[in-house]
């Protein structure tokens, strides 16, 4: 037993390191069996077999009969630690795990012969895991690198927006060396990741932001479909997407980026659309804002900002008419009630002027606007 088991400890401690199954709850007692086998197949007589308790600590030492076969009665079930010892050895040949069922006899063989040939796929095993294990650190210490930057950035960016214009551009410099520092720190976070890491699809989603505040639009959208192929039902991923997509120009995408993302969560599809309603409008493309506003202002009625964009986006589309030395100017519909919602909203806001204005443009062309806007009092 000691010869032909000695050889054995070195290699079969490795089977402790799978995984278990989770513990059973404490039931009626039951009985343990098996046989052990040695590197040849054959019984084993007069090894002791230790069964541990990983829920109790109680330890039960016994020892295998002529036949090589071990048992025990009146154990609980759970889960156990089953360790071989060759003879008078206090040292373990093989250390494994075993989940006792509430089966009134449970069956558990320890077969070196199959152990050995296992041995060389477990110290693989074991080794790819502490591989991965390392590259799952290197990767968590690049994002949390990189997260701290982006969030310095976001701050100095809010900063820069505060400032005057003319102070703006020495200071867009030092916002961009910070994103362009995260940049690098998610970067590096993707390429050490594990393969097949549940927590990629967070890393490109952060190297699909930051890309968007450079301006790199395009690799902003190759970075927000790699995370939606990761997590393909989040419609929050498909609403930045959406906003890429529409910086970078390509509007039918970004249109079905928005609709895609309504589908999964309408709660978040007027973000998008409101997102692509301003992309469009602060492009100058008015026209194509119209739609996406509409849709915005349906879904989150109570957005006075929305509200503004679309009136404003639908005056541009206002046409006029000339028969002999009149002109007749043609308001598109919704445009008087857009701005008169807005202030309904917002009657101090930020674009209050601009909407009391265009109202009364309007009703200087002839367009009979009533620049009266009457706001419902909230009752005590």
């Amino acid at each position: 037993m000691q010869r032909k088991l000695g050889i054995l400890v070195a290699v079969l401690l490795l089977c402790s390191l799978s995984l278990a199954p989770p513990r059973a709850a404490a039931q009626d007692l039951v009985g343990v069996s098996g046989t052990v086998l040695d590197t040849q197949g054959k019984p084993v007589p007069d090894a002791v077999v230790v069964l541990k308790s990983m829920d109790t600590g109680i330890t039960y030492t016994l020892k295998t009969d002529k036949k090589g076969v071990y048992r025990q009665i009146g154990i609980r079930p759970g889960l156990y630690e089953i360790a071989l010892k060759a003879k008078d050895k206090e040292e373990a040949v093989a250390t494994l795990k075993f989940q006792v069922t509430s089966n009134p006899e449970n069956h558990f063989d320890i077969d070196l012969q199959k152990l050995i040939a296992q041995a060389p796929e477990i110290e693989a095993a074991r080794k790819k895991q502490e591989e991965e294990q390392k590259k799952f650190e290197t990767m968590k210490e690049s994002y949390t690198a990189g997260q701290a930057k982006f969030d310095q950035a976001e701050k100095a960016r809010a900063e820069m927006m505060k400032a005057p214009a003319a102070q703006r551009a020495p200071m867009q410099s030092s916002v961009n060396g910070l994103y362009q520092e995260a940049l690098q720190s998610f970067q590096q976070a993707q390429q050490t990741a594990p393969e097949k890491d549940p927590n990629l699809h967070l890393v490109d989603l952060m190297l699909g932001d930051t890309y968007e505040r450079l301006g790199d639009y395009g690799a902003a959208v190759a970075a927000y479909q790699k995370a939606i192929e990761l997590k393909p039902t989040s419609a929050d991923y498909y609403t930045r997407l959406s906003l890429a997509l529409a910086k970078a120009g390509k509007i039918p995408e970004a249109t079905q980026a928005c609709e895609k993302a309504v589908s999964l969560d309408p709660s978040k599809g007027a973000t998008g659309w409101f997102n692509l309603g301003v992309v469009l409008y602060y492009a100058n493309d008015l026209a194509n804002a119209v739609e996406p506003l509409k849709k915005a202002t349906a879904l989150n009625p109570n957005s006075p900002d929305a509200w503004y964009l679309l009136g404003a986006s639908l005056l541009a589309t206002m046409q006029t008419k000339q028969e002999g030395e009149k002109i007749t100017y043609i308001v598109t519909p919704g445009t008087v009630e857009a701005y008169q919602k807005y202030l309904q909203l917002a009657p101090t806001g930020r674009f209050a002027g601009e909407a009391q204005a265009a109202l009364q443009g309007l009703q200087a062309l002839g367009a009979g606007v009533d620049t009266k806007i009457k706001v419902k009092k909230t009752k005590p």
